[in-house]
């Protein structure tokens, strides 16, 4: 102290230079000490930042990957009635968790929506083995040969039909039955005249 104190009334002295550098060297050292350890650890956090977003980039490629498999469009075949449509994986598996594991399309599915609606007691598997049988008939006979199929159709409106007469005309009795009369008769008049 007694150095300091006679060194700081001769600011010019070559002591208080070399002493003033000695403080300012240890200043230096201490700043960049510091400096150093400041700069290591914001070079640490930018280093596991960057290990971050790489796998966040990681993560987000194997998601778009995901995303891309998933919009690959495939086509697949309706359990029940034969149809291919085109359609997203996605939309695939939503299908088949609603429907025991089978692809049915939309109209299908609407049918045997209405089936298990109708019949409270139905299962979702029944009522698509219901409707598969119902689209393998309606395949056989319609698909092949629709003009038979017409047919079939008008030969079956046109016996309910007449089968609805009868039952009609049998219950009534005799009396309102409609008959011929002689005016309806048919009669080919030939007149001579002589």
């Amino acid at each position: 102290m007694l150095a300091q104190s006679f060194t700081q009334g001769r600011e010019g002295s070559p002591f208080s230079l070399m002493q003033k550098k000695e403080q300012i060297v240890m200043i230096r050292k201490a700043v960049s000490s510091d400096l150093s350890k400041e700069i290591e650890r914001h070079k640490l956090r930018i280093n596991n930042e960057v290990e971050e977003i790489k796998m966040i980039m990681n993560k987000s490629s194997l998601v778009e990957e995901e995303l891309e498999e998933d919009n690959e469009v495939e086509e697949v075949e309706c359990s029940c009635c034969g149809i291919k449509e085109e359609c997203t994986k996605h939309y695939i598996l939503e299908v088949q968790k609603c429907f025991s594991g089978k692809w049915v399309c939309g109209l299908c599915s609407e049918a045997v929506k209405e089936r298990v609606l109708k019949f409270p007691n139905t299962t979702i598997d029944k009522a698509l083995d219901f409707h598969k049988e119902f689209c393998d008939s309606f395949n056989a006979t319609t698909r092949l040969n629709p003009k038979l199929s017409l047919t079939t159709s008008m030969r079956k409106i046109a016996r309910k039909s007449f089968e609805k007469r009868t039952n009609y005309l049998g219950s009534s009795s005799d009396n309102n039955k409609l008959s011929r009369s002689i005016s309806c008769d048919p009669r080919i008049g030939l007149q001579h005249s002589d």
